[in-house]
């Protein structure tokens, strides 16, 4: 199907832009990395020069968001405390790590080993607006900005046009791709809470070009074997019929451009052919195909990691680096607000954080960390791994309006723990300290926002930017500053 709309630039945010390819051309079907694609590459973001320096500044070339989505208990995990009342103490004991003074509990061994190449953060907090549900947590610290159309339950209405983009899709937009493979990839399931799914996912008022590509195998989420039934149709096209419809659409093209001149006129500064181009070596690169071909590892390298969805989505996300994307995000794969491998333990935290979230947790991210560090690829990949928050310190008792049994913890944005590597960030560091009960920060508070800050600050983006929203209004990509602190 083509298109000519009647009003250009309607879609975009920048409609003082004018006329873009992406008006004149729509294709279905087959054509979703040809002619579509090539018209999101015209799409030019509008660098903005900055002034920004400091350490770590400009070193990421690429960043893996390892979402744990559902608010893990940072007092059962990363920040155990000692001395404390029944209703407070931790159900599992504490272990050494590699840094002399900062304990684990003995539900992550393998990053205990690994805790001297990344940064802990273990000041994380902010005050919410209102309740503190995870879809309203989940869209701050993906967008760096809260939003007031909240429910009386807490969830927010679901994703729309006008929503503030991700923070995967501010950095495609401002650091272009320079290879042929795909810029942003999510998987291996959206961000969801109950039925508000994808909220802060996708690229908001920025538009679909900069939105990520989603790879969510079908299966339930406690399907563990979905990532071997991915499905990369639309990357790689049979042999028989590659050549054929590569022929077609370059005579499509061809067809367009003699029959319209006008077209070539409208579109004379947005390098058609170049960015055609581009959409046709997506399709016919290796390096873009060869990522998602798992069966490259060794059955040792996919064992390292587990052979679990969140492992193997760990392991993908590697061989995506290293084939060039620039921003992955690996989302927990069991839905907030939900049981079983959850890290919303309203309930049932004992067994099911030592029985299933935290060793599956434990060995696929010490593996992630591991390989990516003898590999090089830490060098220019900054890696993140948090939740939208931690969990109340004490057992029992309601802090979000939520039930909570004696064995459980309630949400809890007041102080939690982050963990930062790579490219330029300080390796063996502990920035900030939580009170004696893991209740609030005792030095350092860092909000949500400035590790996003620091995000983009790795990436040489100045993290206060402007950006133009739908009805074209300025707006910083954060409004927060990054934390030299924590760069090397």
């Amino acid at each position: 199907m083509i298109r000519i709309p009647g009003q250009p630039g309607r879609d975009l945010c920048d409609p003082h832009l004018g006329l873009t390819r992406r008006d004149l051309l729509r294709v279905g079907g087959s054509a979703i990395l040809g002619l579509t694609l090539g018209s999101a590459l015209s799409l030019k973001a509008r660098a903005v020069e900055t002034k920004t320096t400091g350490g770590g500044f400009g070193k990421a070339k690429h960043v893996v968001m390892v979402y744990l989505q559902g608010g893990p208990s940072h007092i059962d995990l990363w920040d155990p405390k000692e001395n404390m009342p029944d209703k407070l103490r931790s159900p599992f004991k504490d272990i050494a790590t590699k840094i002399p003074g900062t304990r684990f509990t003995e539900l992550l061994p393998g990053l205990a080993k690994l805790n001297d190449r990344f940064t802990m953060i273990r000041s994380m907090s902010y005050t919410p607006n209102g309740l503190f549900n995870h879809t309203a947590a989940i869209y701050q610290i993906m967008t760096g900005y809260t939003t007031d159309k909240v429910s009386p339950s807490g969830q927010l209405e679901p994703p729309n046009a006008k929503d503030f983009p991700n923070f995967g899709s501010n950095i495609i937009r401002l650091k272009p791709q320079t290879e042929p493979v795909l810029p942003f990839v999510m998987l291996p399931r959206p961000l969801q809470e109950s039925n508000v799914v994808g909220k802060g996912g996708g690229a908001g008022f920025l538009g679909k070009a900069f939105d990520p590509y989603t790879l969510f195998p079908d299966g339930d989420d406690l399907d563990m074997t979905k990532m071997s039934r991915i499905k990369v149709d639309d990357l790689k096209l049979r042999p028989d019929v590659f050549a054929h419809r590569l022929q077609r659409r370059a005579r499509l093209r061809d067809a367009m451009e003699n029959a319209m001149p006008e077209i070539d006129k409208a579109v004379a500064n947005y390098q058609l052919d170049d960015y055609y181009g581009k959409a046709l070596d997506l399709i016919t690169s290796g390096k873009a195909r060869e990522a998602f071909e798992m069966d490259r590892e060794t059955s040792d390298m996919r064992e390292r990691y587990g052979m679990n969805t969140f492992g193997q989505s760990l392991l993908l996300a590697r061989r995506l680096v290293e084939a060039g994307t620039r921003v992955v995000e690996v989302i927990w794969p069991k839905v907030a607000n939900s049981d079983n491998h959850s890290w919303d333990t309203h309930a049932g935290l004992t067994t099911r954080l030592r029985d299933q979230a935290a060793p599956m947790f434990d060995k696929g991210f010490s593996a992630f960390i591991e390989d990516m560090d003898s590999r090089g690829l830490l060098d220019e990949t900054i890696v993140v791994a948090l939740g939208e928050f931690g969990r109340s310190p004490e057992r029992g008792v309601s802090t979000s309006g939520n039930q909570n049994s004696s064995d459980g913890r309630d949400h809890w944005p007041y102080c939690y723990t982050a963990a930062i590597a790579g490219a330029g960030i300080k390796r063996g560091y502990v920035h900030g300290e939580s009170d004696a009960t893991g209740a609030s920060p005792k030095s350092d508070p860092v909000h949500p926002t400035e590790l996003l800050a620091s995000i983009y600050h790795a990436f040489g983006i100045d993290p206060e930017t402007i950006v133009y929203n739908h009805l074209n209004q300025p707006r910083e990509l954060v409004k927060a500053k990054h934390i030299p602190a924590i760069f090397a």
